[in-house]
């Protein structure tokens, strides 16, 4: 049984490992702490977690704790997954890794050689849908352009997710999976398998507050054949959508909702053929998200999304939003 503990009472928490966790076999949540005692303990009650801590760090200390789930906000990943990998605790870390690409190289330094499971939450990644989305972009030829595009609603202004102090902004929040969707395709390609670091060529900001982007627009390279485009926003003037668009020589596809397969479907027309519609069944992404890192916990099997990558994910947001005259974002005081 992998025993995880959950910092703070988000509202993430209960989709990406406390409804899981009652289906995935050899997982159980069992402690929360929040820096609000009483919202921890309401909490707890509400979603039958038996522990309630303090402090965070008292959560990472606990010794009947193996994991920790950190959905802290982004400022604060860093220097919570650090004090977790010291505690000998394993981590998955809600996506961005960390504030920025330096906050995430060292994080990587000080996870390798533990044998620690350190994962980023890039949930869809772990979805047989986009496995499936891989699949048909190998029959499509040598790539020639990927877009992408997530678009939210979140109109307060006064929200968490635009903080600066908090490293907010709508590329870091789902402008990361964009971003990391382009790089996953791109890679996973013979000819993108060396340049799946794209370069930004340009970028344009939609600022919700100084150097707070509510919308971002990046046009990327990989390589000299691949160009792409990232879209993303927190308040735009469209309906909230995700799309991943995928174009090669002999064909194109199209996946709706990556990071919902049960709304979603795939797309593909190859050169000469009639379009085709599909779906992909398979459960919740975070079903699958927590029976990977179980798995990577009690039998060492490797992860899709590891420091490594969230390494390479975050050098492309922060070279985003230089493009776009914004600095990166910055761990929180």
């Amino acid at each position: 049984m992998v025993r995880i503990g959950v910092l703070g009472a988000a509202r993430i928490a209960p989709r990406a490992v406390i409804d899981p966790a009652r289906v995935v076999p050899g997982v159980e949540v069992v402690a929360v702490a929040a820096r609000d005692r009483t919202r921890a303990t309401d909490f707890a009650a509400k979603h039958g977690v038996a522990r309630v801590h303090d402090s965070y760090d008292a959560l990472v200390a606990d010794p009947d704790v193996d994991a920790i789930y950190n959905p802290l906000p982004n400022g604060l990943h860093g220097r919570w997954t650090a004090a977790a990998i010291e505690a000998g605790k394993h981590v998955l870390c809600e996506k961005p890794f960390a504030a920025d690409a330096d906050e995430a190289e060292q994080i990587a330094a000080a996870t390798a050689g533990t044998g620690l499971v350190v994962m980023e939450a890039f949930h869809y990644r772990y979805h047989p849908f986009f496995a499936r989305v891989l699949e048909l972009a190998a029959t499509l030829g040598p790539l020639r352009d990927v877009s992408a595009r997530m678009i939210a609603l979140v109109p307060d202004r006064h929200d968490i997710r635009y903080r600066l102090d908090l490293a907010g902004g709508a590329t870091m929040d789902v402008g990361c999976y964009a971003i990391h969707q382009l790089r996953t395709v791109v890679g996973s390609t013979a000819e993108g398998a060396s340049s799946a670091a794209p370069t930004v060529t340009s970028a344009r900001a939609k600022v919700m507050t100084p150097g707070v982007d509510r919308a971002m627009r990046a046009e990327l390279a990989f390589g000299d054949r691949v160009t792409a485009t990232m879209e993303c926003a927190l308040l735009a003037a469209q309906a909230p959508v995700a799309w991943l668009r995928v174009v090669g020589e002999e064909g194109r596809l199209q996946a709706r909702f990556p990071t919902r397969p049960q709304l979603g479907w795939i797309t593909t027309r190859v050169r000469g053929g009639r379009a085709r519609r599909e779906q992909v069944k398979g459960g919740t992404t975070f079903e699958h998200q927590l029976a990977a890192f179980r798995d990577a916990v009690v039998d060492g099997r490797p992860t899709l999304t590891p420091p490594a990558d969230a390494v390479a994910n975050l050098r492309a947001i922060d070279a985003v939003y230089r493009a776009a005259g914004l600095a990166p974002r910055a761990p929180a005081a």
